[in-house]
């Protein structure tokens, strides 16, 4: 039994691999209705490749899109029109970059379990505008049963979207899909613990594709 399952998930990573597909992405105009209609000035940590930077700057009248990979960042360069307001920056997510309270949309798309959890949330918080709403898609590590559910649940659906989406034909991975990546160490639970000290209020729900939301508006005044 064990050689037979061995084998059909061997054969399943196989298909995936044909059909790749941005789980992240799926996210995206979920996110867009989350955030203010026309923010003043977005920030996307962890931008990658820049989908969603390109994306917010279709509503904000300025983005800054920044990640710690150099090569990830010079390739989102690449890809976006000169004319879209979109600065893109190799950075440090937690760096003092002097513009705390600068931004009406910060979003961190599968990012934030990259960054030391508490310091990153606190530093989101600071560069929030009040009023502004701050959203995070990220990974957890699986730990009760309801992740374990989903988790099952998504593995047929994501071959079942991979297959759809490339219309049954193999395709190259998206150049999303070739930054860094680790696996998450915090549970949801731990997560949510944290989120709670620090963003008061905050909404996270588990997701399909082995993701989380977290959607928190910062309050106008103190």
């Amino acid at each position: 039994m064990t050689a037979l399952t061995d084998r059909a998930l061997r054969a399943l990573g196989r298909f995936n691999a044909a059909h790749p597909w941005d789980h992240n992405a799926h996210y995206h105009r979920w996110i867009l209705r989350r955030l203010p209609r026309r923010p003043h000035r977005a920030l996307d940590v962890g931008c990658g490749s820049g989908d969603l930077a390109r994306l917010l700057a279709t509503r904000a009248a300025a983005v800054r899109a920044v990640d710690a990979d150099p090569e990830i960042v010079a390739r989102a360069r690449e890809l976006t029109a000169p004319a879209t307001p979109v600065t893109f920056a190799v950075e440090d997510a937690l760096a003092d970059t002097g513009d705390d309270g600068a931004y009406a949309a910060v979003t961190c798309l599968a990012t934030l379990h990259h960054l030391p959890l508490a310091p990153a949330l606190l530093r989101f918080r600071e560069r929030l505008a009040p009023g502004g709403t701050l959203v995070v898609l990220g990974l957890s590590r699986p730990a009760t049963p309801a992740d374990h559910l989903l988790g099952l649940l998504s593995i047929p659906l994501n071959a079942a979207t991979g297959w759809l989406r490339n219309r049954g034909r193999p395709a190259p991975r998206p150049v999303a899909m070739t930054a860094a990546i680790r696996d998450a160490e915090e549970t949801l639970a731990e997560i949510a613990l944290v989120a709670e000290r620090i963003l008061p209020g905050a909404r996270i729900r588990r997701r399909l594709f082995w993701r989380y939301t977290l959607v928190w508006h910062k309050p106008a005044t103190p």
